[in-house]
């Protein structure tokens, strides 16, 4: 997969925090390293940098060892190295030294129900930097229809960048032009993944003839097809079941879109991935259903990749029923954040291997936006944040769970995401010859979550009051 490397930041290097809004600012940055709107980072003049003492972790292996990086590259991981008196030195005893976070699924500068979402190419990729993300990949969205047109937007959305990213594309309809505006993407644009909603009837959703065309095309330039499962058509009808019972307030988001939906598209699109013989990502897995569905699936040996995301891992359905809108409202996405049980299911499938990485689908609405339906709630604009918080959550979900070990920890949020999308070992190791995105997580801290004190521009925050026992820092 090609990606866009940022030209802000000389060196690929993150130290990140999460700061409480009691703290200061400053209590976890030394040795010339400073806080920004970004996080900490190693300042851009340094080109040489040893990390000492830490335990490097891969996605197989862990061992106390030193980290050399020159001009953003590391250089070698060796216990005890020595260097010369030119290189700044980081103290990490006691501390895990990790690749950065690869989001595969984020939004940013995203249009939708005439808005668009308030996280662009800048402030997005600020609040990722500050919760240990140190690539993303997001979606984009043709421009009627037109994949060179829809591209070249984004291009231009993401001139603004400060970190690296990559970019799916969607696929709303197919024809000759389509088909071979799919070729330059993979050929020339280094796009190798497409996505294909089966929601949002009249908007991006495309039929089973469409998707099966796009699946053989998929096939026939070697990219990933991936999908929103979710069964676009039943939707609308309990959409309009809603409305007609008088249920118009964010509880009606859900109700209108249940479990057996998602499931009943995911094994459609499996099925219809098996017949034309080609891999499929679904991607936010929200439920039993459609997990059960790729276990099933994958069992059977059919190539499925499943991702679910922190919301799904973390959150329940309760605060869609709050009595108070902006509140219940900031819980709208779509597949629906599900009721208890669910999340608990999805993080065991996550540690056995059912479910393979762990995205965000990051996609970020202020309170203003979203009051846009708040006499209906289909016109509440889909999306909650993530970005800045999958690695805390993923971390005190899981690790401290003794859910997954360290190494797992590593995969599900990195590693893992830069295999699929071919940009491994250049991204997603700490092995001599990657880029020196890397990140120092402290085990011994402890963080809050809250909106006045995240990176987002968004005035909510899904994961208001969360603690953990773990901050990142240096």
């Amino acid at each position: 997969m090609a990606y866009h490397l940022s030209l802000s930041l000389s060196l690929s290097l993150l130290l990140f925090t999460y700061f409480p809004s009691n703290s200061q600012s400053n209590q976890f940055c030394e040795a010339g390293i400073g806080y920004d709107e970004v996080g900490c980072g190693i300042s851009s003049s340094s080109t040489k940098l040893l990390i000492k003492g830490g335990t490097v972790v891969n996605a197989h292996h862990q061992e106390i060892a030193d980290v050399y990086v020159k001009d953003g590259i590391i250089v070698a991981v060796k216990p005890n190295l020595t260097v010369g008196d030119d290189v700044k030195v980081i103290d990490a005893t006691g501390k895990f030294v990790m690749p950065g976070g690869i989001d595969p699924h984020t939004h940013l500068a995203m249009e939708a129900l005439n808005t668009e979402s308030v996280d662009d190419f800048f402030s997005g990729q600020a609040a990722a930097l500050a919760g240990g993300t140190t690539m993303h990949i997001d979606f984009v969205i043709p421009v009627n229809g037109s994949l060179i047109a829809g591209l070249e937007a984004y291009e231009k959305k993401a001139k603004k960048s400060c970190m690296d990213y990559g970019f799916h594309m969607v696929i709303t309809k197919f024809d000759d032009i389509v088909s071979r505006d799919m070729e330059i993407m993979v050929k020339e644009k280094g796009i190798n993944s497409f996505k294909f909603f089966l929601a949002y009837k009249g908007v991006l959703m495309v039929n089973d003839e469409l998707l099966l065309e796009g699946l053989k095309r998929c096939k026939s330039l070697g990219a990933l097809a991936m999908v929103h499962a979710e069964n676009g058509d039943a939707v609308f009808e309990g959409q309009k079941r809603m409305i007609q019972l008088g249920i118009t307030g964010p509880e009606g988001h859900a109700l209108s879109r249940p479990p057996l939906l998602e499931g009943e598209a995911t094994a459609r699109a499996i099925r219809l991935a098996g017949f034309v013989n080609t891999p499929l990502y679904v991607v936010h897995v929200m439920s039993i259903d459609a997990m059960e569905e790729i276990a099933k699936a994958r069992k059977s040996g059919q190539r499925v990749i499943g991702e679910p995301v922190v919301s799904g891992l973390a959150l329940d359905d309760s605060g869609l029923w709050d009595s108070d809108f902006t509140t219940a409202s900031k819980y709208v996405m779509s597949p629906p954040i599900r009721a208890s049980g669910h999340g608990k299911a999805l993080q065991d499938a996550l540690s056995n291997g059912v479910l393979q990485l762990v995205g965000t689908d990051h996609c970020v609405f202020n309170s203003t936006q979203k009051a846009s339906g708040i006499d209906d709630f289909r016109k509440i604009p889909n999306g909650v944040n993530g970005i800045e918080e999958r690695m805390h959550l993923v971390w005190d979900l899981m690790v401290e769970s003794g859910q997954i070990s360290v190494t797992d920890y590593v995969r599900v949020t990195s590693t893992e995401c830069a295999r699929i999308f071919n940009i491994y070992p250049r991204k997603g190791a700490i092995i001599a010859g990657s880029d020196a995105d890397i990140i120092i997580l402290n085990p011994k801290s402890t963080f809050e979550i809250n909106a006045r004190s995240h990176h987002s521009r968004t005035d909510t925050n899904v994961y208001e009051g969360r603690r953990g026992k773990v901050t990142f820092s240096l």
